[in-house]
């Protein structure tokens, strides 16, 4: 009997501040295991115990490639063995392009930040990034849905059943939190309230990032906050355009990275992944930092140890540090 040949799979990480998300893609760009949870302030524990998780999902498929993004792509590239590293921009449009070719525009919104994507012509044109303002995001809605002791889950639904919608500041959160309080205090229904706080949140998104930007369809909503319906027809009302909302809105940044390591390793030569396996998870890890005084630039160096050993320093604009670690890992192998 001919031995059965199982199709090799593409794996994309992407460690943020709130969730760290892990998906495997097969050859043909498909969706085959995800993966989705909180950071909680320890990425390397999040991302080691989410290895383990695809990996009982994946079986005994071989990684072919391995792409990584996020605010700690630098650390997830080290533990996983990444074959390429991208910003988030780049792998949210990657995978924004996958569901919808043609794609203009790009809405994400995360826990702690969001983000806008112009593209022209499957190229990004133009972006922009809110990490300051916290009105723009999700933790916003989460504060104010506990305040309001509304499970945020049923959010979009209460603000859907608005009738007569109240307007709420939405300039910063913490004026936006004074005046839902007086709001309710005048009596208004919680329906209107939760709908104006949707608004509110749109209005700050589109002020902040999409000032003097033309938002052209198809546009694209993704990021964990697409799963609120409320803010979903806030932003078709305001933008007067249907938005798509992809089933994996949560996972975007990790399918685009997966989709851009498959995209490499075929193109490679010799496609020999640098994936250091799941075993990778069941090192221990730590990481410390120090401020160089090499020069008066004071760069911040992060290292990071694996089971004792340095494998990786990063941080320095010049090299000093990352480049002798880069060493060190040389002749050790």
């Amino acid at each position: 009997m001919g031995h059965i040949k199982k199709e090799g799979l593409y794996l994309g990480i992407d460690v943020g501040s709130v969730s760290t998300n892990l998906v495997t893609i097969d050859e043909n760009g498909q969706i085959t295991a995800k993966h989705y949870r909180r950071t909680g302030g320890r990425p390397i524990q999040s991302l080691t115990d989410g290895l383990k998780v695809i990996a009982e999902q994946c079986g005994n498929a071989a990684i072919k490639g391995v792409g990584v993004t996020g605010s700690g792509r630098e650390l997830a590239a080290v533990i996983a063995g990444a074959d390429i590293i991208k910003n988030e921009i780049t792998a949210h449009a990657v995978a924004a392009q996958a569901i919808v070719p043609g794609v203009r525009t790009i809405l994400e919104i995360g826990g702690q930040d969001s983000k806008i994507i112009l593209l022209k012509d499957g190229v990004v044109c133009d972006f922009a990034m809110n990490t300051v303002c916290a009105a723009g995001t999700g933790s916003f809605l989460d504060r104010q849905a506990a305040r309001l002791g509304v499970p945020i889950d049923e959010f979009g639904d209460l603000a859907l059943r608005s009738v007569s919608p109240v307007r709420i500041a939405g300039r910063c959160a913490v004026f936006a939190e004074s005046d839902m309080i007086h709001k309710q205090q005048c009596g208004h229904s919680i329906e209107d309230i939760v709908n104006g706080l949707c608004e509110a949140l749109v209005r700050n998104y589109l002020n902040n990032l999409a000032k003097g930007k033309e938002i052209h369809g198809p546009v694209v909503f993704q990021g964990g906050v697409a799963a609120n319906k409320g803010i979903a027809a806030a932003f078709e009302k305001a933008l007067g355009l249907k938005l798509t909302i992809p089933k994996e809105y949560d996972v975007m940044g990790a399918f685009g990275a997966a989709l851009i390591a498959r995209r490499k390793m075929k193109n490679e030569k010799d496609p020999a992944t640098k994936f250091n396996g799941f075993d990778a998870a069941n090192s221990t890890y730590e990481t410390r930092s120090f401020e160089c005084s090499g020069c008066p630039g004071l760069c911040e160096v992060v290292e990071l140890r694996m089971d004792g050993h340095v494998r990786a320093r990063w941080g320095d604009r010049c090299g000093r540090w990352s480049s002798t670690a880069a060493e060190s890992l040389k002749t050790a192998q």
